[in-house]
């Protein structure tokens, strides 16, 4: 985990080592174990190190070629470390010495702007080519690590790691962008480019940038394959995921420092910590320190909070060093000037302060590292879409099969064989044309909300409408939907467009932001590029059989995970814990930002049916998720529209006077 920054003057100015040691100085919580500045007349490139990788121990950035002809900056860690070390002809000599950033440098020497396409792992970087005349930059496949810049043609060109640091340059304005803002008012985040600020955007995941003195272009760099998987066995199948799934939790172990888990009970932080936990001990290394929050007050009063059961039985099948991280009491609105100063933004997850209670933990005992189970669900996903596949295929036998048996393992009203071989079966599969005329025969109407992509409704009930229509933003939400989308030709290419939405490129954004904080890298397994493409090219019946949801994972991990959690189908409930501790201790604040500070938003939100959503959250919270979202959402806004100067006098003048 490192901090980047970067400026180029397309006509020619020289950049101003004052100016470039500024902005890097806003991310000194990104890296304080070293610091680097290289500038080159019109082109200037700085770094904060935060050591990690035992490579990096040895890392001077930015990185200059002996010859001069390029220069690196870059946040990464390269995955693929022993397949590019021979492909690159590296010294075998030296090769526990090379850092990534050389790996990095090199894989352009010999591939060029196809470079991104040869690196799996979690990067960003800058290379500037002076032969060309030309600042070369890409961002990883899943964008884990995060590139924010700022362009105005022939005038500048600026990157950093975080906003913050764009802003410490003079000609990069300071302007809300309202259209982001809408965005956010409703919780969609589907536009993958646009930020809270006009002018500063977002190099979208998997892609590279190019920009000269001519101009600048941006190019998707990694185009996943398709095809389908075709092995003998379904033993087969779930060797094949165990050996990839093994690959993308040993590639990140790599650690000069003690490493971390997240261990909630669950499938998958479960299946990380008990194969990281088999690799550290295979390689005679220091045990696994996982983290794990809990409630033992709360969970007396909901019992669905408590998963420590399933904690203690991946503990005593391990040898891991487990720390119990006490939320209990714990409010949702907890340091929320520190968390909007971090992230740049107000932040849009449930868990944010529960999360911060764990990187806090880890710098504490030294961890730098932390393997999370996020998001196995959708890499390895629930199986559902296999009953639409399987009728679409004519193996109807098959599906009955699955469907009766799933309604036996993982009984529930959603679980009726019916409801499964119709719903989720037969009825899918029948074409959208046929659908389409069916209910045109039937004089059919849909209103433009129910039929779109909005999942909030009470969100998009709330926007002040003098700000934004409902139509408006049913509208924008559906356009950014088609544009970012694909046509879903083949459930391949559905999977692969579920885990490239731009909710989870914001997501990501927001939780290594926050992780910065603490010097801790969130290291994501489940978003290895190589596991993703083995699940998205799995044929029906591996993802469901035997009815069991998830299948290819519960089989696979015979042995190695606990048979209590290998076979639960159940969650906890955490967002419990959040409805409560929000009502508990952040009523004060929330009454005060919807009375006294509710000028700060009035122009956004319409603060009646925000004060409506109090009151019925006040009443019975635990089954108000909607309004308790509302709510955190609208606290998090308001103390960012603070801190951030946009909440400004004249918004109170008008609410006033209103």
């Amino acid at each position: 985990m490192s901090g980047i920054v970067a400026i180029f003057y397309p006509d020619s100015r020289p950049v101003s080592e004052r100016l470039l040691s500024k902005a890097l100085d806003t991310l000194v919580h990104r890296g304080r174990d070293d610091r680097g500045i290289w500038i080159g007349g019109n082109v200037g490139l700085g770094h904060r190190m935060r050591w990690t990788t035992p490579e990096s121990l040895n890392e001077e950035l930015p990185l200059q070629k002996a010859d001069g002809r390029l220069v690196i900056t870059c946040d990464a860690r390269i995955d693929n470390r022993e397949d590019l070390l021979k492909q690159l002809a590296f010294d075998r000599t030296s090769v526990s010495r090379v850092t990534d950033s050389e790996i990095v440098l090199r894989a352009y020497e010999k591939w060029g702007e196809d470079c991104p396409h040869h690196l799996i792992g979690d990067f960003v970087f800058a290379i500037w080519d002076a032969t060309n005349k030309k600042l070369f930059c890409a961002r990883d496949t899943l964008g884990l690590k995060h590139f924010y810049y700022y362009y105005r043609p022939g005038v500048i060109f600026a990157l950093a790691s975080e906003i913050k640091a764009l802003l410490q340059i003079e000609q990069v304005p300071k302007e809300l962008n309202e259209a982001h803002l809408a965005d956010y008012l409703i919780l969609r985040s589907e536009d993958k480019v646009s930020t809270f600020y006009k002018g500063i955007d977002r190099l979208p995941s998997n892609h590279s940038l190019r920009v000269t003195s001519a101009g600048m272009k941006i190019s998707q760099s990694w185009e996943p394959r398709f095809s389908e998987l075709k092995l003998r066995r379904d033993a087969d199948y779930q060797e094949a995921f165990l050996e990839k799934f093994s690959q993308a939790v040993n590639c990140r172990l790599r650690s000069a420092f003690p490493i971390g888990a997240m261990l909630s009970g669950g499938l998958d932080s479960s299946a990380v910590v008990c194969v990281a936990d088999r690799s550290l001990r295979s390689q005679n290394r220091d045990p696994l320190n996982t983290y794990s929050a809990i409630f033992p007050t709360l969970a007396k009063m909901d019992p669905r909070i408590d998963e420590s059961a399933y904690m203690m039985a991946i503990i005593e099948k391990t040898k891991v060093n487990p720390h119990f991280v006490n939320v209990d009491d714990a409010s949702p609105l907890q340091n929320m000037d520190k968390i909007v100063w971090h992230t740049d933004h107000p932040v849009g997850y449930l868990n944010v302060y529960m999360d911060s209670q764990i990187f806090k933990s880890c710098e504490a005992d030294g961890v730098r590292s932390l393997l999370t189970g996020h998001d196995g669900d959708t890499t390895v996903t629930y199986g559902y879409q296999e009953f639409e596949q399987l009728a679409k295929r004519g193996r109807f036998i098959r599906m009955m099969r699955e469907a009766r048996a799933m309604s036996k393992n993982i009984p529930s009203r959603m679980h009726s064989v019916k409801r499964l071989a119709w719903h989720k079966g037969l009825k899918p599969a029948i074409p959208t044309a046929i659908v389409k005329a069916w209910r045109f025969a039937r004089f059919w109407k849909e209103s433009i909300v129910d039929d779109s992509k909005i999942s909030h409704p009470l969100h998009l009930s709330s926007v002040n409408s003098a700000f934004r229509t409902q139509e408006e933003l049913v509208r924008r939400t559906d356009a950014l939907w088609e544009e970012t989308s694909r046509k879903w030709p083949t459930p391949a290419e559905h999977h692969w467009n579920s885990l490239t939405t731009g909710l989870f490129s914001n997501m990501h954004e927001q939780v290594e932001k926050l992780s910065a904080a603490f010097g801790v890298e969130p290291r994501h397994p489940f978003f290895d590029r190589r596991l993703i493409e083995f699940c998205v090219s799995l044929p029906p019946g591996q993802r469901i059989y035997k009815g069991w949801t998830r299948s290819i994972f519960r089989f696979a991990m015979e042995g190695i995970l606990p048979e209590a959690v290998q076979w639960r189908v159940d969650k906890a409930n955490l967002g419990a814990h959040i409805k409560m501790n929000l009502l508990k201790y952040g009523s004060d604040e929330i009454e005060a930002a919807i009375g006294r500070d509710s000028w700060m938003i009035a122009k956004y939100l319409d603060t009646d049916q925000l004060r409506s959503a109090y009151n019925e959250f006040k009443m019975d919270a635990n089954r108000k998720d909607p309004e308790a979202l509302l709510l955190l959402t609208s606290m998090y806004l308001i103390k960012w529209l603070e801190h951030s100067g946009f909440a400004q006098e004249d918004h109170r003048v008008a609410f006033a006077g209103s």
